[in-house]
Formats: structure tokens, sequence, C-alpha cells
């Protein structure tokens, strides 16, 4: 992906200072995400992984279907869009204040302390939070806000390339009988069974904090999440200077680009994911491999759907049915927060405990109906009010 040099930061007028309008097709991206996000975790119950057996064999070959389908398509790309426009956000912020001559770094941190206090809250409903662990890689962007595009590229390569995992690779390969390090995670997942099929609420935020949480820190580690995630968030930065989302010929021929570099990566990308054991004897080996080609591999796709959204936006027709997102991404730390306390209300046993009934098929059809309701709830909340509920109220804390 080429990225050249940015325009300089707008200096304070005397006169007047011009705030950069809001770029629909980030909304609407931003939209999408969500979505993509409540389909998947509706597939998984919420991070509650119960696969009911009652069901007709013709029902299971359906689910099967779906699970591969919806997995491939936004596993590990949809919070990966989430965290590129989290880093384009704070561009925008950050462009914003400079205006007025404000540094905005550190009203940032205050921000990211605010976000974690959201996180926190959506974490009594749902283990797998990611508001909390954005606010937590979030700090990075503060002493990086002023380096230049050269200094963001090269540092978001080295993030990507997942360097301690190379350390690992190089550890297996030099040093007979090393022993690379067990998955902390699975001994917590193994847990969490155990209070969400549980009818106590209070039970279930506990062990959201004791073991949900732990669980999805080692998980997000040893999975290359602390490097992709900061990575995704000064390239959001980098196309935030770039004005990359802007409507133009040129960002339309610049995202056809992208678009063609990611999907021709992508292929042989996803082929070795899967087949390193067949090419590498060593087991621990394969596996570190395999883990650092699967986050290549996620981020090859998601840059597939990043541009083919924002290509497609450049086209009347195709905008018209992209824009059905953009209130959802408009409102998108409500939605966030709103679909954790109604996902769980729905599979958990402190609510409804469909956990037991629903394979893949009838959690994909509650997925659909859940964001339609959210959907018809931010057209409704936007046409009485600028922004959702919980935006307003940390838009109001930022600025205390």
């Amino acid at each position: 992906m080429t990225l050249t040099a940015a325009a300089p930061y707008s200096k304070p007028h005397q006169t007047s200072i011009v705030k950069i309008p809001r770029i629909e097709v980030v909304d609407a991206l931003r939209g999408f995400a969500i979505f993509a996000i409540m389909l998947l975790h509706n597939l998984e119950h919420f991070d509650f992984y119960y696969f009911p057996q009652h069901l007709p064999a013709w029902v299971k070959a359906i689910d099967k279907g779906i699970w591969d389908s919806i997995f491939f398509l936004f596993a590990g790309k949809a919070y990966a869009i989430f965290a590129l426009l989290f880093g384009f956000t704070f561009f925008i912020q950050m462009e914003n204040q400079a205006k007025k001559g404000v540094d905005f770094r550190l009203r940032f941190v205050w921000r990211l302390f605010l976000l974690m206090i959201f996180g926190c809250i959506n974490a009594l409903f749902y283990e797998g939070d990611i508001l909390s662990f954005y606010a937590l890689l979030g700090v990075i962007l503060v002493p990086v806000g002023k380096w230049n595009n050269k200094a963001l590229l090269i540092t978001a390569i080295i993030l990507l390339l997942q360097p301690v995992e190379w350390i690992n690779v190089i550890n297996i390969l030099n040093t007979p009988g090393y022993v690379i390090p067990k998955n902390l995670s699975d001994q917590y997942f193994s847990q969490v069974g155990q209070f969400m099929a549980g009818s106590s609420f209070w039970k279930l935020i506990k062990g959201n904090f004791l073991v949900g949480r732990p669980a999805v820190f080692f998980w997000s580690w040893e999975n290359g999440r602390f490097f992709q995630t900061p990575a995704l968030f000064l390239l959001g930065m980098l196309l935030g200077r770039q004005r990359r989302f802007l409507a133009s010929e040129q960002n339309a021929q610049f995202w056809k680009k992208i678009l063609m570099i990611a999907a021709v990566s992508f292929i042989p990308l996803f082929y070795l994911k899967g087949s390193m054991h067949q090419f590498v004897a060593t087991e621990a080996l394969a596996k570190k491999l395999s883990m650092i080609i699967t986050t290549w591999s996620n981020f090859a796709f998601m840059m597939v759907l990043v541009s083919s959204f924002v290509y497609l936006y450049t086209k009347n027709a195709a905008k018209r049915v992209l824009n059905t997102f953009a209130p959802l991404g408009r409102m998108s730390l409500t939605n966030y927060i709103v679909q954790s306390i109604l996902g769980t209300l729905v599979y958990y046993g402190y609510g409804l405990g469909l956990y037991q009934y629903t394979g893949a098929t009838y959690c994909l059809l509650i997925g659909i109906l859940l964001f339609t309701l959210q959907l018809f709830f931010c057209r409704w909340w936007l046409s009485r009010h600028k922004q959702g509920p919980l935006e307003n109220l940390w838009h109001r804390a930022t600025w205390l």
C-alpha cells in the first residue's frame, strides 16, 4: 500500500476555523463493522461455545455452512476494521484541535480513560469486550501522534510482522528442545461455561472479571492482537492524513489498487495458514508460522472488505445501499454495548438461555433481528439528536 506524504497540519486562523465535516463513508463502514461483529457474536453465543446435539442432521449441515461462511468473511476482520477507524478518528480529533492551536494528545489520554470505563461496564455482560483493549493499546497514539508518515508506516509494518512470534520461530530453529510457552488462555476458557450457563447475574459479573477477562487478555496476546491492533491504529491515522476517505477520482483509483493488491495477497496466505503442517515437520514451528500467517491473511482480507466498501461507495446505486449502515456507525459505542447486553440476555443462563437450543442458523436469524432493531432505534434516535446517548456522554465527559 502506497502512502505519500501528508499535507501538514493546518495552522490556526485568526478569523475562522473550519472543522472537518463528518465523512459519510466512514460512518457507513463503521456501521458495517458493527453489523459483522453482531453476526459473529451471535454465532458464538457471545463467547459461549455450545453446539446443540438435538438438532436434525440437515439443520446441522446448514449450520456448518453458515458458521464457516460468516467466520471466513468476518472473523478477525470486523474488529480490524473497527481498529483501523479508531486510528482514523484519532487523526480527525487531532486535526480539528490543531486548527485551534490545541494539542489534543493529553485530552485523548483522558478520553481513553473514559473508554476504559465504558469497556468495564460492557465487560459486566460480555467477557470479549474490545473497548477496554482499545483503551489500553490506544495509548500508543499519544507519543506517535505527530510522527511523520514514513515513521508511522515503518512502525506499523514492524508491528504487523509480529516480532515476538518471530523470536519464538528463531528459538525453535536454533535451540534444540526449545518448548514454546503454553496457551494460558485455554485454562481460563475451559471455565467460562460454568458462569455463563448459570442463572445468577452476579456470578456472571464475577466470572467475567476473574476468568473471562484474563482469558481474553491472554488469547489476544497469543494470537497477535497486541501487535496487529496498534498497527491498524497507525494505518488509520495515515489514511486520515492522506484524506483517503474523501470522495475523489484519485482516491477511487487508490482503493481499486488496494483491492487488487489485497486480493492477490490473500489467496496464497489463506492457503498457507491452513497447510503449514504439510510443509513444516516440527509441530511447534508449524503452529507459530501458522499464527503469524493467519494475522497477515486476516489483514489482507480486511483490506479487501474496506477497499471494496469504499470503492463501491463512489457508485451512487451502491452508496444508497451501503448508507443503510451509517446510523449504526454514528452510534457505534452505544450499539456495541447494547448488543452485548441484548445478546447475553438472549443466550446466557441469567436470561433466556437460548444457547441450549440455537445452532448457527437460528443464531444468524437472531443476529439479523437484533441488527434490525438497533437500526430502527438508531434512525429514530438520530432524527431527534445529533449523537447517540453514549456518544454524547463520552463527548461531554471528554471536555469536562
